[in-house]
């Protein structure tokens, strides 16, 4: 099936139908399951950090204040040049969990839900609990409103304050602790449930951008479910099974509502300005977000599309990146507990432990707030793992990985079977030899629609990151059908001289040549671009 095999062709939904339906049924009626169990008893610990990019001490962050992640990658591993599929939540998550690319899911927007698309989907969970693993969700891995509870043995888990009836469509991100934001969140609800009854969040996503509440951790969502993943952990360390955890951390997502110690620990006036304030130099007119997320939040609604010449004041900059910032530090202590707990459970060493953002995320960047673009602060994330009796503690690489590569690389670490249509590539021969030649290429792609694209068209971007280029086509795109259109503009930035993307060099006249071979490359996609690797 030629579309299978083209970044840029979309696959359809009989053919996604067959492929994960096919390895699902043959492994069920495998008898050899509980052999490959036997033979691994490692437990899994999978982190979902959102809206982290890689502002990281391990990354090189000089400002962020991040001990306990920094201290998981020196007993592990490091991924420096990882990027993910669609610099947005769900498609990104979408991809990741299934092992498949935005255009096979048919996940390219924040509505589009892969279960209804394909409800025969096989995902990670789902395939780690066919090989005996006890499968247990706490937070966000999917998008929020989509936890897809047939992945899990024990799916969607909140401590028990937040399991009022009134609260189960509300998402995690959305909880304040002053009694007015509360009240006046109620109200405005009242509101907008009356203009329209379905909402994103259940119409709780309203409110201010930042809290800072001298409170305890637990008093936060991030917080409580930490707590309740340690208790959960510790029956999980009881039962025969080994346990596959899916905990997903809300912060450093908007709002940035942590505990006021966190904010403390930065001086506001050290906060950096972004380096890269400004729109790239004859970028087009699709490229960028229209910022609905941050307009959202009390006092943003009059902020305008980032093309329009709009700016927020630098202290409301500074605050912005400093809640950030502070979102981060609470996240990385919280990752410190649990690393604890499996140390005074005594599973640490027996426990796979895989770190990820699903995507990055502007601060001011181009002008910016948020995700949603082909840009590489949108595109680049971090990746993380330790594993038991892993060779290159606190090892590193630079060669280009993507977040679809990290089913079939969990699936090595584990000793399980991988399915094989995944479109990504295991990692796990680059982390044993970090040096060796891998991809050539990275792939993303990011959906503008008519409601907040600047022109009100809707176009498809297709992104591809080599070590040297960054290359991007916009193409108009039929929704309906799921396919391309006519070629409407294309982007290239010197990822060596413009790491910012400054320039977008495509329409120069010696980038001619350039053009024409990284169009060639985008078209051959992620299968030409695949790590040559022996025995894989």
């Amino acid at each position: 099936m030629k579309s299978f095999k083209l970044q840029n062709e979309p696959i359809s939904n009989k053919c996604i139908l067959i492929l994960l339906t096919i390895p699902f049924l043959v492994s069920i009626l495998s008898c050899s399951n509980q052999t490959e169990v036997q033979n691994n008893k490692h437990n899994v610990l999978f982190i979902s950090i959102d809206d982290l990019r890689t502002s990281l001490g391990v990354y090189g962050d000089s400002i962020v204040i991040s001990p306990n992640i920094d201290q998981l990658a020196s007993e592990g591993f490091t991924f420096r040049e990882s990027f993910c599929q669609s610099a947005v939540c769900a498609p990104s998550r979408a991809s990741l969990m299934t092992g498949l690319r935005p255009d096979s899911t048919r996940v390219w927007h924040l509505g589009d839900q892969f279960r209804k698309i394909n409800p025969s989907t096989v995902t990670m969970p789902q395939h780690f609990s066919k090989f005996g693993y006890h499968t247990v969700n706490i937070g966000k891995i999917f998008h929020n409103y989509m936890p897809d509870s047939i992945s899990w043995d024990e799916p969607d888990l909140r401590p028990s304050r937040y399991l009022k009836q009134d609260w189960l469509k509300r998402d995690g991100e959305t909880f304040y602790i002053s009694p007015e934001v509360n009240k006046s969140q109620e109200i405005k609800r009242d509101s907008l449930l009356k203009l329209k009854p379905i909402r994103y969040a259940d119409g709780w996503n309203t409110g201010p951008a930042w809290e800072a509440a001298d409170v305890h951790d637990t008093m936060y969502y991030d917080g409580a479910q930490t707590k309740l993943a340690k208790q959960t952990i510790s029956r999980l360390a009881q039962i025969e099974q080994p346990f596959y955890m899916g905990l997903g951390f809300f912060r450093p997502h908007l709002p940035f509502t942590v505990p006021k110690k966190y904010w403390d620990l930065y001086n506001p006036n050290q906060i950096p300005l972004p380096i890269n304030p400004q729109i790239p130099n004859k970028a087009p007119i699709q490229a960028m977000n229209s910022m609905y997320e941050l307009r959202h939040y009390d006092d943003f609604g009059h902020i305008t599309h980032p093309t329009g010449n709009y700016k927020l004041s630098e202290d409301t900059i500074r605050t912005l990146r400093h809640g950030y910032y502070a979102s981060i530090s609470y996240v990385d202590a919280l990752i410190g507990e649990l690393v604890e707990h499996l140390k005074d459970l005594d599973i640490y060493e027996n426990t796979i432990i895989v770190l990820w953002g699903d995507h990055g995320y502007k601060l001011g960047d181009h002008n910016s707030w948020g995700k949603m673009t082909n840009y590489n602060i949108d595109l680049k994330v971090p990746i993380i793992i330790r594993y038991p009796n892993q060779p290159n503690r606190g090892g590193e690489t630079f060669g280009i990985t993507e977040l679809v590569d990290l089913f079939p690389t969990l699936c090595d670490i584990a000793k399980i079977d991988s399915p094989e249509y995944m479109q990504g590539q295991s990692m796990l021969p680059l982390m044993k030899n970090p040096k060796q030649e891998w991809k050539t290429a990275a792939f993303s792609q990011f959906h503008r629609r008519p409601k907040v694209s600047a022109d009100g068209k809707r176009y498809m971007g297709y992104s591809m990151n080599t070590k040297t280029d960054h290359y991007i086509e916009w193409y108009t795109w039929d929704h309906t059908t799921g396919t391309k259109g006519e070629l409407q503009n294309i982007e290239l930035y010197d990822r060596l001289s413009d790491p910012h993307e400054v320039i977008n060099i495509a329409y120069q006249k010696n980038m001619f040549e350039k053009v024409e071979e990284l169009s060639n490359q985008l078209k051959k996609g992620w299968i030409e671009a695949k790590a040559k690797v022996k025995n894989e």
